[in-house]
């Protein structure tokens, strides 16, 4: 039987690397993580993810079918996380699953996460919402970023300034001022340096930042980037892998450029882009803390902390969170806030005109 306070977070996110699987405990509206488990993609499935970014022919039937394979993947998960909790089938109330983001065009209207939650709720007879950004996009809001409402939710401070910087495939930011929160996409996070890595090392991700500390950052080549007109743009804003790629990457490159110094000033542009962000808008704070995969960027955190000298920085797990688990509880924590009929996004983070229940519920 269920527990009334215990749901499920799944997320994926734009790195492609896998599913974060969490059990979440909301009893007295704290968060606390009961069980966690991680499930990589597979290569083949990595690829049709990193294809169907970009239009192709017949992508609506891909679309479908990788949606099926998504669901069946996050069922998998869902089964992994009970089975080592010896818990069974419906031990939560709802899963709540972000799925994976293929289009993400809020200027015109919409963003496409991919997840046949039918499917995942026959899978594990329970309880899915999904599909969470579409009716704050509906609102008139970007759909994104939506860990801030739950940053607010957990880790506010009613007389401490702070500011909760999540580093994932892409970065963003919220400021914890009091009873106020503001939010926004700052840029890339680990995507362009991931993407660096896999070309020319072979290796999915730069551990720790090794290879970034040992080059050297290129001045002109990080001032090209820092152009971008997304980066002096205003909140409310949100971005993704339809703006920061490759392709993106290559244009500011002339082709001479030794690799490292290359992953060297990428590593600069999530921090500077970061610190920029923070010190434009989020004035007077005093702590920052760092959750996502750039958490464990040694070389990063070090970065941030030079531009950001006169801030504390430590990780979420000082605040009682994991920083790898963050946003999977936020997904579990944006299940309930549906099922409860609350609000789930944040209107001067998003945008939207006002606050709105988030989610597509498929009863099990």
């Amino acid at each position: 039987m269920a527990n009334a306070e215990h749901y499920i977070g799944l997320m994926s996110g734009t790195s492609l690397d896998g599913v974060d699987a969490v059990l979440v405990d909301f009893s007295g509206d704290q968060c606390r993580i009961i069980g966690k488990s991680f499930l990589p993609f597979d290569q083949s499935l990595r690829d049709r993810l990193m294809a169907i970014q970009g239009a192709q022919p017949n992508e609506l039937h891909l679309a479908a079918l990788l949606g099926n394979d998504l669901a069946r993947l996050y069922a998998k998960s869902v089964h992994k996380l009970l089975d080592a909790e010896r818990l069974s089938a419906g031990a939560a109330i709802a899963i709540g699953c972000h799925g994976q983001t293929i289009r993400h065009r809020p200027e015109t209207g919409y963003t496409i996460q991919l997840c046949n939650g039918a499917l995942l709720a026959e899978l594990t007879g329970t309880i899915v919402v999904c599909d969470f950004r579409s009716r704050d996009i509906a609102a008139g809001g970007q759909g994104a970023p939506l860990v801030p409402a739950f940053h607010h939710s957990v880790f506010a401070h009613s007389s401490v300034h702070r500011v909760v910087v999540n580093i994932g495939g892409i970065a963003n930011i919220t400021d914890l001022n009091g009873g106020k929160a503001l939010g926004f996409d700052t840029g890339p996070g680990n995507m362009l340096m991931d993407g660096w890595t896999q070309l020319h090392l072979g290796k999915p991700y730069d551990k720790g930042g090794a290879w970034g500390r040992g080059g050297r950052c290129l001045g002109d080549l990080l001032q090209s980037m820092l152009t971008d007109k997304f980066f002096s743009s205003k909140p409310h804003k949100s971005t993704g892998r339809e703006l920061f790629n490759s392709a993106w990457l290559n244009d500011h490159l002339s082709g001479n450029e030794n690799p490292q110094d290359v992953q060297a000033t990428l590593l600069a542009l999530t921090a500077t882009s970061i610190a920029q962000a923070v010190n434009a808008y989020c004035k007077g704070a005093k702590e920052l803390y760092v959750c996502g995969g750039g958490a464990a960027n040694s070389a990063l955190i070090e970065c941030i902390a030079t531009e950001l000298p006169e801030m504390s920085i430590a990780s979420t797990a000082i605040l009682g969170i994991d920083p790898d688990w963050v946003e999977a509880c936020a997904f579990a924590w944006l299940a309930r806030q549906a099922l409860l009929l609350r609000p789930g996004n944040l209107p001067p983070v998003t945008g939207a005109a006002g606050p709105r229940v988030l989610g597509a519920i498929y009863p099990a």
